[in-house]
């Protein structure tokens, strides 16, 4: 692809960009949200025409690709982050969508099942072309996109996002697909916001900004400092920049948990949470960070423990009791258990905070609203074309900003954070954690629970690490290990004590 540029009314995506695939590799596309690499995707796909003037090129020779069949005619197939797939069909009826088999007027079932066969059985499925999509697994269905892929004798590959609803299991064996794939001599673009799958699998990178081309790395290139330094031009460095100084300026306890379980998962957890800081919890997946952090919030019945706010006993039984006490928490699923996808971003921002200039009780205070919403989209930097565009056409990143608007309207006192920045790419982190150092600085009680170790790292001044439901250890505080990712996984795995 030479020249590419694609103009949307008042909105110019992509401007004279070039990108060059080989066969028999993985070329990773990076860049943050809004950078241009769906709307580069989609006119490869032929899902949007590009403006005059670029050119696209396969084994040399100029072709035009005005449409996904004209696509698929020139051996390109697309994985989408939200798989395509008709899940009251069949596996083989899904595979060969388009293109089903017929005798006469009659479509041949059998026919299609048996030319399926062979593609499953290459990629070692255990399930087989009668079987209805409906029943499979979300590893499953991205094996059968694949399949689709390649009985479409697909020579370049597109993948955007693969793994983000896949287990660290199913992620190895689609790893290990890819690599066979590449092997066999596909060429596949992958598309990742995670520098781990980037370095992985990448065998060059290539990073969109703002609608440009920035370069491409090989991959004795790639580094964490080069990738971010291209995506979002600035350094690594100031990612984690925090403007509040906990040991300097840490105050009183303002939040205190005491022997707080559920008798299954959680036992006995105690914490407490300084006025100017940002506590983090850390721990292996299953050790009980988002349990304990549901048992706080009321969202779980907990057995046992004491929650108090500013020395005061709280009594939560439900999130409404939590909410009203000044308690917050951003769950780790936004899609199914934060957001309403179907509702518009004014909607969603206003949601928790309805009855608190509704008219008389009852009607809603539209300009009040209007005027909120409008206020968050410019203070949390939600890029979006209007409050009432629905929240499921945003990116993750716009979308954990919404989320994270509505829950500071409640105006909190303390925020729990589950992992904050899952599915967002780099500059829209960038933004989170600012704005939880100024939350810190405004005196709100902030506690981040991530998987991510640098980023546990990076903003937290203090770490509890949990292991088997139970707080294991703390680093970062006044006589404990300092924060490093060694002395976390040091009491997470319980293989040894954190070093001093």
């Amino acid at each position: 692809m030479s020249g590419i540029s694609k103009t949307f009314p008042g909105v110019r995506a992509l401007s004279d960009v070039s990108l060059t695939i080989y066969p028999g590799e993985i070329h990773a596309l990076m860049g943050e949200n809004g950078a241009g690499k769906s709307t580069l995707m989609k006119i490869l796909s032929g899902a949007y025409h590009a403006d005059s003037g670029g050119e696209i090129r396969i084994d040399g020779k100029p072709v035009i690709i005005n449409s996904p069949l004209a696509a698929l005619h020139h051996g390109i197939s697309t994985i989408y982050q939200e798989l395509s797939l008709a899940p009251n069909l069949s596996v083989a009826e899904n595979m060969l969508l388009g293109r089903e088999h017929r005798s006469g007027p009659m479509i041949d079932r059998g026919s299609m099942e048996n030319a399926c066969r062979t593609v499953l059985a290459k990629l070692g499925v255990t399930f087989g072309p009668s079987t209805k999509v409906s029943e499979l697994s979300m590893a499953e269905r991205q094996l059968v996109e694949i399949a689709r892929a390649l009985i479409a004798n697909a020579r370049i590959l597109i993948m955007d996002e693969p793994t983000t609803s896949l287990s660290s299991r199913e992620t190895e064996a689609l790893f290990a697909l890819v690599r066979q794939l590449r092997a066999d001599g596909m060429a596949i673009i992958y598309i990742s916001h995670r520098m781990a799958e980037v370095y992985e699998l990448a065998d060059r990178v290539s990073v969109l900004r703002d609608g440009t081309y920035v370069g491409t790395l090989e991959r004795d290139e790639i580094s964490a400092e080069r990738l971010v330094r291209m995506m979002v031009g600035r350094d690594l460095s100031s990612f984690y920049k925090k403007d509040h100084d906990a040991k300097g300026s840490r105050g009183p306890v303002i939040f205190s948990v005491r022997n707080v379980g559920d008798g299954q998962r959680v036992h006995e957890c105690s914490l407490d949470l300084h006025l100017g800081e940002t506590l983090g919890i850390a721990g292996l997946v299953g050790a009980g960070r988002t349990e304990l952090a549901r048992l706080i919030y009321g969202a779980d019945r907990r057995i046992s423990g004491e929650i108090s706010l500013q020395g005061k006993p709280l009594a939560i039984r439900r999130p409404e009791d939590a909410i009203e006490a000044g308690i917050v928490y951003l769950t780790e699923d936004r899609k199914h258990l934060g957001l309403f996808l179907d509702m518009t971003v004014r909607e969603n921002v206003n949601l928790n905070v309805l009855g608190r200039d509704s008219r008389v009780g009852k009607v809603l205070n539209l300009k009040t609203a209007r005027a909120r919403a409008a206020a968050a989209i410019k203070a949390l930097g939600i890029r979006v074309a209007g409050d009432i565009v629905p929240v499921g056409s945003l990116s993750g990143g716009n979308q954990q900003k919404v989320l994270l608007s509505r829950l500071l309207e409640t105006k909190p006192r303390v925020l729990i954070l589950d992992e904050p920045t899952r599915g967002v790419d780099i500059g829209a982190k960038s933004e989170i954690y600012r704005l939880i150092d100024k939350l810190v600085r405004r005196g709100v009680g902030v506690i981040v629970i991530s998987s991510e170790l640098p980023e546990i790292v990076g903003i937290c001044d203090r770490v509890l690490v949990m292991r088997e439901g139970r707080i294991a250890g703390e680093v970062g505080g006044a006589g404990h290990p300092p924060i490093t990712q060694e002395n976390i996984v040091a009491i997470a795995t319980g293989v040894k004590e954190a070093a001093a």
